[in-house]
């Protein structure tokens, strides 16, 4: 478990670095909404790493860093970025659901209530990213038309 619980931590990371890439393309094409979103969705992924990385040192684990994979850094459109925000957000849930599984099947029940957070956390994540996908397909992935989105992704705290 504490093996796969630091790949996670590695996993986490590599989002946030993941997430920082695409909002520097996003500043790139004038779009500061969508980067300022990004930049606050890699925060995001950061501090979960910290909740994996605080949690195998509470159980009495190890932590064991691992080298971060360079994520891309080009896209052809934000529709592009956010149709490969939601894929990943899809892949995340994924690696939690392979997690708890091991939990399950470990019975370590510990670690299953601790992973219980994050499989909301994970419904969360990708509706969140499911609707500006959709929504920039609503509006077609012309810049003009992805002001509007731009301005109101901006606003997120």
């Amino acid at each position: 478990m504490e093996e796969a619980l630091n790949k996670q931590v590695n996993a986490e990371l590599y989002s946030s670095y993941l997430y920082l890439s695409m909002a520097a393309y996003c500043e790139t094409q004038l779009m500061k909404g969508f980067a300022k979103w990004l930049r606050l969705q890699a925060d995001e992924e950061r501090e979960h790493a910290m909740k994996f990385f605080d949690y195998i040192i509470e159980a009495g684990g190890t932590v064991k860093l691992a080298k971060i994979e360079a994520p891309k850094t080009g896209w052809k459109s934000i529709g592009e970025v956010f149709d490969e925000v939601y894929e990943h957000e899809m892949k995340v849930t994924g690696l939690i659901g392979g997690l708890m599984d091991l939990a399950i099947k470990e019975k370590d029940y510990a670690t299953r209530n601790f992973l219980g957070w994050f499989v909301k956390e994970q419904v969360e994540e990708e509706a969140h990213a499911s609707e500006i996908q959709g929504k920039i397909k609503m509006l077609g992935d012309v810049v003009g038309h992805l002001f509007w989105l731009d301005h109101e992704l901006g606003k997120r705290e």
